[in-house]
């Protein structure tokens, strides 16, 4: 059926007079998302200390925790609004295409471009973007997230599919009677989601920070009781409780994330990957498994006919004539757009074999493709079937001495590597099924998919391929591309362990797969394209949509390639072992100073009597923490050859022996500086305090990097913060700034012996590192 269309001039007439196709977003106000930094249980806590620190008195202490509270307020602020400006161009990059008719030839062209009057062609896997009657074609809607119902419904010539709707099976060409605000589902940017899901790392530090609120609650209580044994001033111990408590929130927490999470997501994208769930950069990091598609992932998806064989009494004519019968240029499907091509391309005369008066396209689920054909005999009408599809499928019909000769040229095909088409035709009248001839199809493996697959496999992941094709065609291809010849059904599903390649797989079968290799205890990967891939995507932990994926699948995906093959997921792999580096340093560095400081103030009261420091600096701490803690997100971590897991009792241990024995040496310089020194309580305090910022930058170079802390060079901001950091931090401490001055020579002594110090644990945590990596 020919069909017109709208010429550019048309289009452009009435996109001005409707407008694009979607309705703007309502965005939450800035001065709300702002407002809401202080509400969350880590601003409570810190609010609760700034009013009971303006009713003591405290003025100093409570203007340091108001402006801790909100210098992470505004870092935060920034880094989502970054954070939401990248999600905005993601959005932009996942857009709809949709494929419409203008100026008489089939385009692809962004849905929200769509206007009025456009004709549109639908198929499996679409999104519908506009309001649409059909003209032409039979197609199964999924409209669940109209309706609600949970039952696809049949739409048919004259029938009306609404955007919003899913196709499930078939395909039709389509007008659009309605776009944008006047469309039924309304809001066409709302078909694709991208929802933020709370990282595993990010509830592990969660988590673990409640035990250090358990822990410090402990210490405090012991404290109380020690100050009541002691007849100690209740008025300077409420102060002193709040801070060791407010030591353990993990304060900068939020913008560590969303800044790690939000230059992650970036730095993917401008290698071709979007993120729709921040989650899977972690999850990543420990993929151990990986399911790759065959076709465009492993092979260039670029389909050609290449050989062909007429089974008679059909001759190659006659093949090419029944073949073009069952193939439809308006689908873009591989198979008719080689079968097309390869006809025009030869110029090919084709015999009248009569009129085509349905078309049913190929489905994933049956493996065919089939066309009604009609031609007049005389006073009457003959009606015949044509069907091209896999030749397993398509011998089922045939009898047995046709079905072995369709089966002996398939394997001749097969053996050379060829994707195999079978054609038949049926007589309506007699019921009979006649073979036609065979279709040899090849889609060469891609030039790099040799190199990635090896390195995939030196970063300690192992691919699987998984193909709709033989068994023979699946093993041809494993092998010119090394991913190994265990050739594997989908009964091997329940134990895939010994499996390199699964053959004859159907779409809806994958699911299955993944959630074998999950009760291997397996981080699984899986790459789909199709609608029917989506259950899979969603079921495993890092679900990729590849490059030509349809919307469902990208709707269900939470990576999604812009580029064909495999060399993105590569990089996603190795930033997202990178963004574990640098949130396993976070997590260490705060694990460690949590232990030490509060370890540290608590038995130095019940050691010395006396505080070690004040709770003023304290505070200032804190902030000086957050300040580096922060910059840890863009450092120059280095990614592990093998995935990443998070042990959380060696991470805790190796926190715990870190604290320790920078605990003794806290102690050390308290004694030094009160007992050798003789410096004064208040100058001893300066000098504790100083210790615990000094460390505190120490550890940070201490735990980035398993090996050695010299043979990588940290971040530029990293070492910026830092040295800003220790230069204020020195300043305030020589002319006495919120605390009591020291003599240069104490600060650049300390500073010294904490680098050396620092040194001798290196020796100590290189062995801790390597069990963690």
């Amino acid at each position: 059926m020919d069909f017109q269309g709208l010429s550019s001039a048309e289009a452009e007439k009435l996109l001005k007079r409707y407008g694009l196709n979607g309705i703007k977003e309502q965005k939450k106000h800035p001065a709300l998302i702002l407002l809401s930094k202080f509400w969350n249980p880590v601003a409570w806590m810190l609010e609760f200390t700034f009013i009971a620190e303006l009713i003591l008195g405290k003025y100093v202490e409570a203007y340091i925790v108001i402006g801790l509270l909100l210098f992470n307020a505004i870092i935060s602020f920034k880094q989502e609004n970054k954070a939401e400006k990248a999600l905005e161009l993601l959005k932009k990059r996942l857009k709809i295409i949709a494929r419409v008719l203008r100026d008489g030839k089939w385009i692809k062209l962004s849905a929200e471009e769509l206007v009025p009057g456009d004709i549109i062609h639908i198929r499996m896997g679409d999104l519908v973007p506009a309001d649409t009657q059909i003209i032409s074609g039979s197609v199964l809607v999924d409209q669940s997230a109209l309706t609600g119902e949970s039952q696809p419904a049949d739409r048919n010539d004259g029938e009306s599919v609404y955007s919003g709707s899913v196709i499930k099976r078939g395909e039709a060409t389509c007008k659009v009677t309605a776009t944008g605000a006047e469309s039924y589902f309304g809001k066409t940017a709302e078909l694709i989601k991208s929802a933020k899901t709370k990282g595993h790392l990010e509830e592990l530090i969660l988590k673990i920070v409640r035990y250090f609120v358990m822990i410090d609650g402990i210490l405090v209580a012991l404290i109380f009781v020690y100050a009541l044994i002691n007849k100690m001033n209740f008025d300077e111990m409420l102060p002193f409780a709040l801070i060791l408590l407010v030591a353990s929130i993990p304060v900068a927490l939020p913008v560590t994330f969303t800044l790690a999470m939000a230059l992650a997501s970036m730095q993917l994208a401008n290698s071709g990957i979007l993120v729709t769930h921040l989650s899977a950069i972690e999850d990543i990091a420990s993929m151990e498994e990986l399911c790759s598609d065959k076709t465009g992932t492993l092979t260039e998806n670029a389909l050609a006919l290449t050989a062909f064989k007429p089974l008679e009494p059909f001759g190659n004519e006659e093949l090419f004539a029944y073949a073009m019968a069952a193939s439809d240029e308006s689908t873009q499907d591989p198979i008719d757009l080689s079968i097309i091509s390869y006809v025009n391309s030869n110029k090919i005369k084709i015999p009248e074999i009569g009129k085509v008066i349905k078309f049913i396209p190929f489905d994933p689920q049956t493996k065919r493709a089939e066309a009604v054909i009609e031609k007049p005999a005389g006073n009457e009408k003959i009606q015949m079937s044509v069907i091209k599809g896999s030749p397993i499928i398509v011998s089922q019909n045939l009898n047995k001495t046709d079905a072995d000769r369709v089966s002996k040229e398939s394997e001749r095909f097969e053996a050379n590597g060829y994707r195999v088409i079978a054609v038949m035709m049926e007589d309506k009248k007699t019921g009979r099924f006649f073979p036609v001839g065979i279709l040899g199809l090849s889609d060469p493996p891609r030039k790099d998919s040799k190199k990635l697959l090896e390195e995939l496999k030196n970063l300690g992941i192992r691919v699987r391929m998984v193909t709709g094709d033989t068994e023979l065609t699946a093993k041809i291809t494993a092998k010119s591309i090394g991913l190994g010849e265990k050739v594997c059904a989908k009964e091997n599903f329940k134990n895939p362990s010994g499996c390199d390649v699964f053959a004859g797989v159907f779409p809806e079968d994958k699911f299955h797969l993944v959630q074998g290799i999950q009760k291997l205890k397996k981080i699984t990967g899986m790459t789909g394209d199709g609608v029917n891939d989506a259950p899979a995507l969603k079921q495993a932990e890092v679900g990729i949509a590849v490059a030509n994926a349809t919307d469902v699948a990208k709707a269900a995906a939470s990576l999604i390639l812009t580029e064909s093959g495999l060399s993105n997921i590569v990089e996603a792999v190795k930033y997202g072992r990178i963004v574990y580096r640098r949130m396993l340093t976070y997590t260490l560095n705060k694990i460690s100073k949590t232990f030490q400081v509060a370890l540290f103030l608590s038995l130095g009261l019940i050691f010395f009597g006396k505080f070690v420091t004040t709770p003023k600096l304290i505070l200032i701490l804190i902030f000086a923490n957050d300040f580096v803690t922060m910059s840890i997100a863009n450092d120059n971590a280095v990614y592990s050859g093998k995935p990443d897991k998070w042990k959380i009792k060696l991470i805790v241990s190796a926190s715990l022996l870190i604290a320790g024995a920078w605990l003794l040496y806290s102690f050390a310089v308290y004694c030094i500086g009160y007992y050798i020194i003789n410096l004064t309580l208040p100058q001893v305090q300066t000098l504790s305090f100083l210790s615990l910022v000094f460390s505190a930058q120490a550890t940070v170079y201490l735990v980035r990097e398993q090996r050695h802390f010299y043979k990588s060079k940290p971040g530029n901001y990293l070492m910026l913060a830092s040295a800003l950091d220790l230069i204020i931090i020195t300043l305030m401490a020589y002319f006495g700034i919120l605390m009591r001055n020291i003599p240069f020579a104490d600060i650049a002594v300390l500073f010294a012996g904490t680098f050396i110090y620092m040194a001798l644990l290196d020796f100590i945590k290189a062995p801790l590192m390597k069990k963690l990596a």
